[in-house]
């Protein structure tokens, strides 16, 4: 069956789903493999729990009424995708970066809803499926998209820029995220740089943050750019604004505002300033701007901040890399609160330069006076003589369970595969 055919389908089933247990009634379900499953084998079972269609590549379904046989799932999902974005006579703005992906795409979001109806990248599906499951999610009275995409390898940024066919591009920065996989920094930036490439070859433009020197080499040969920062030169300028642990701006050119937050740390500063950029070159009001970005509260472990019992948490324990945690140690040091303990998880997907990065991320902390500081995973193992350093997370939540703090400001930060979410539940309510 084709695409056009099968889009048709859709159209009258505008509802996408690849796992039986969200499946509802009038859903398309798409029978996707994976390293330890087959949704071929949940076809039967999604039908029978009400989906209108079951999308497969075993052939032994194809007579099986209701399935969708085709070569590829996968590759059917994305074309699909591709098909319904190319329907719509609409902005899409692709964010890419190492650090900051999500808040950032959530600040625009905020902003831009503020006079567009806006769909954008539910959590953080940004990859090979996700990233098509966006696009298929987005309803015909859209006015402006914002797709976010994460990759771990080069090509993939590519990829995905093929199905989601952008018109705008933002990369956050380039630091040392998924460096086992990209094959050090300069792959990390090649691959971030696809996005780059596609809109200068597609004549689009892009939203820059103009105090990394780095974009402006990348981003040569792209002549629609709106450039955010500090330097004075920006497009739209502004300098962080020490109003208290939350991150105030105040903005120099080319108005005069000052834009409250809920984010904690300077370093949400270039997140801040793209929402600013791309809302007032996208035609929104200053005062929805001043409202959205004052409204907007981080959540699902990102940056958030919590109290837990007398003790006050900055939950930033979704993601990590040698980038992210350096700007957050640093931030944390410097912040005005009292009684600081730092609990820091392994960073992963660091291949061969584990070893050095974590040596490099401990010499840093050790600059600082801290109260506490703990260390969790093995990635910390051979550094840990003389630390508080536990295996996993479980048996560092025992810890703060046996000795639970009072009154401290506790900064938790690792990567996802840390699960340093276990000592924040471990804390006294």
């Amino acid at each position: 069956m084709s695409i056009e055919a099968i889009y048709e389908i859709f159209l009258a089933h505008p509802s996408v789903q690849t796992d039986t247990r969200r499946l509802r009634p009038g859903d398309i379900f798409f029978a996707l493999k994976g390293p330890s499953f087959d949704g071929n084998a949940f076809a039967e079972t999604a039908l029978k729990a009400g989906a209108a269609y079951a999308v497969v590549d075993n052939p032994t379904l194809s007579r099986t009424s209701g399935c969708i046989l085709v070569e590829d799932v996968l590759q059917c999902l994305q074309q699909l995708a591709r098909h319904h974005r190319r329907q719509l006579q609409i902005p899409i703005l692709a964010i890419t970066g190492s650090n900051g992906k999500t808040t950032t795409k959530e600040l625009i979001t905020a902003v831009l809803r503020r006079k567009f109806r806006t769909h954008a990248t539910a959590g953080n599906l940004n990859n090979h499926i996700g990233v098509p499951l966006t696009l298929l999610s987005i309803a015909p009275d859209t006015e402006f998209a914002v797709v976010e995409m994460g990759a771990n390898h080069r090509g993939e940024i590519a990829s995905y820029c093929r199905i989601a066919e952008p018109t705008l591009g933002l990369i956050t920065n380039v630091g040392k995220a998924h460096i086992e996989g990209f094959g050090g920094l300069e792959g990390v930036r090649l691959g971030k740089g696809e996005l780059y490439d596609f809109i200068r070859a597609t004549k689009g433009g892009i939203f820059r943050n103009a105090d990394l020197d780095y974009l402006e080499e990348m981003a040569r040969g792209i002549a629609q750019q709106v450039r955010y920062g500090s330097v004075p030169d920006a497009d739209f300028r502004a300098m962080p604004a020490a109003e208290g642990l939350f991150l105030s701006v105040q903005m120099q050119q080319p108005l005069q505002a000052l834009f409250h937050t809920q984010l904690v740390g300077a370093y949400n500063f270039s997140n801040v300033m793209s929402a600013v950029a791309v809302g007032l070159s996208q035609g929104v009001a200053l005062p929805d701007i001043e409202a959205a970005l004052a409204a907007y509260s981080p959540d699902n472990s990102r940056s958030q901040w919590l109290r837990r019992g007398s003790n006050q948490v900055i939950l930033d324990a979704y993601n990590a890399n040698p980038t992210s945690m350096q700007a957050a140690i640093e931030n944390f040091a410097a912040s005005p609160l009292q009684h600081k303990r730092l609990w820091l998880g392994g960073m992963k997907e660091m291949g061969d330069a584990s070893l050095e990065e974590h040596h490099r991320l401990l010499a840093l902390a050790d600059q600082f006076p801290w109260d506490e500081l703990l260390i969790v995973g093995e990635e910390f193992q051979e550094m840990k003589e003389g630390r508080l350093w536990f295996a996993n997370s479980e048996s560092a939540a025992e810890y703060v369970r046996s000795q639970p703090p009072a009154g401290a400001a506790i900064l938790i930060k690792g990567s996802r595969g840390s699960r340093m979410e276990h000592l924040l539940e471990a804390l006294p309510e």
